[in-house]
């Protein structure tokens, strides 16, 4: 006797191994996009879920409010409430927050010559379009960080892609760095160029001048190349920069006159870049 197809679809047992393991998923319908709100969640009517960002008593059986409905419960997975979205369900997503990770989302090629430049390796997954690079470590999520990249963690989904290639490494400064908004009002704003680099005095960890080099030449071109928000550009660039070298000793001012001298290019004030290199030093606490 021929057996019946499972009625619950083909990405629940990919959901319940991922909840198994500790990582909170969902379904994601045609599109690569949650499912939408039941009527009596429509438009947060319920006030939303307790651990959505303004906390709500909403306990919908059902699979509303997107990355908030992520869970790790298999009772809840295999529930009949959630039956109908395993049915027509097209990928399996997970809450990389809930599960202590971070995914750096490259949507293009040029984003993945920028990460394998700039960033430290890790888990990856390649993707229609790039690859997520996974760290371990949660952090706040935000899109469009830069060209191509959105970062994704807390508050956020990511599509199930497989297991990728690579040992998970620690969420690093350079990606927290992303995700910081320069200060709408600086909170130091001294006139002259001369701002005290107050590195460490410790061995560069990275241990070669060339490494150093090719680094500020990245973080020029990243600044030369901004089309748009310079003022952001910079602040995080500098920002990027300190909280990779900041604290071994390696920086000289020679360094930081190249980083001002491309700022200064793109139309920034030396007071502007004075200030948004104290910033940086005061946000990373050097």
């Amino acid at each position: 006797m021929t057996q019946p197809t499972d009625i619950q679809g083909e990405h629940l047992p990919t959901a319940l191994s991922l909840a198994a393991s500790g990582v909170p998923v969902l379904p994601l319908r045609a599109g690569k996009v949650p499912f939408g709100n039941c009527p009596t969640c429509t438009g947060n009517a319920c006030g939303g879920r307790p651990n959505m960002k303004t906390p709500g008593p909403c306990q919908c059986p059902g699979v509303c409010h997107a990355w908030a409905a992520a869970t790790t419960d298999p009772h809840i997975l295999t529930s009949p409430a959630w039956a109908t979205a395993w049915r027509r369900a097209a990928a399996v997503a997970y809450h990389p927050g809930g599960a202590g990770v971070t995914v750096v989302d490259l949507d293009n090629p040029a984003a993945v010559d920028w990460a394998h430049a700039t960033l430290p390796g890790t888990l990856t997954v390649a993707t229609t379009r790039g690859e997520h690079w996974i760290y371990q470590g949660a952090m706040r999520s935000v899109n469009a960080v830069r060209a191509g990249v959105d970062i994704k963690s807390t508050m956020s989904y990511a599509r199930w892609l497989g297991s990728g290639i690579g040992n998970m490494a620690a969420l690093p400064d350079a990606v927290r760095a992303l995700a910081v908004k320069e200060p709408s009002t600086p909170r130091r704003a001294p006139e002259a160029l001369t701002v005290p680099l107050r590195g460490g005095q410790g061995e560069c960890p990275h241990r070669t001048a060339t490494y150093l080099d090719r680094g500020i030449a990245m973080a020029e071109q990243r600044i030369t190349e901004a089309s748009s928000a310079v003022h952001a550009t910079v602040y995080r660039t500098f920002l990027a920069v300190l909280s990779t070298h900041g604290r071994c000793g390696c920086l000289t001012e020679t360094h930081m006159e190249r980083l001002f001298t491309a700022a200064q290019a793109k139309g920034e004030t030396p007071r502007h870049c004075t200030d948004a290199w104290t910033n940086a030093l005061t946000t990373l606490g050097l």
